[in-house]
């Protein structure tokens, strides 16, 4: 996918309510994960991603730094963001647990 012409969101756009189900695109550019929640608002927020498992089922959240992902919308307006780690990576970070 080409995200060089999706529009990127600003931070005060760094919400629940914006990136929750949000597609993680890793560095290969294959879906890596979806955003599961998001804890605090803005660049300063850390992003749980719910990483491999299959329709949900055995996925692993893991936290992120929200720095470490572009957030983007789509020509549809779907939020979705890429980030330079791969699935292989952050299956290997510690689980989060809430």
């Amino acid at each position: 996918m080409d995200h060089s012409n999706h529009v990127r969101l600003a931070p005060t756009e760094l919400t629940t309510e914006t990136l929750d189900g949000a597609t993680i695109y890793g560095a290969d550019d294959h879906k890596v994960g979806h955003v599961s929640h998001v804890h605090g608002m803005g660049p300063t927020s850390q992003i749980i991603i719910d990483v491999g498992g299959f329709l949900g089922l055995g996925a692993k959240p893991v936290a992120v730094a929200a720095t470490d992902l572009e957030f983007m919308r789509d020509e549809d307006g779907d939020v979705h963001a890429v980030t330079t780690w791969t699935k292989e990576q952050l299956e290997k970070m510690p689980e989060h647990h809430h």
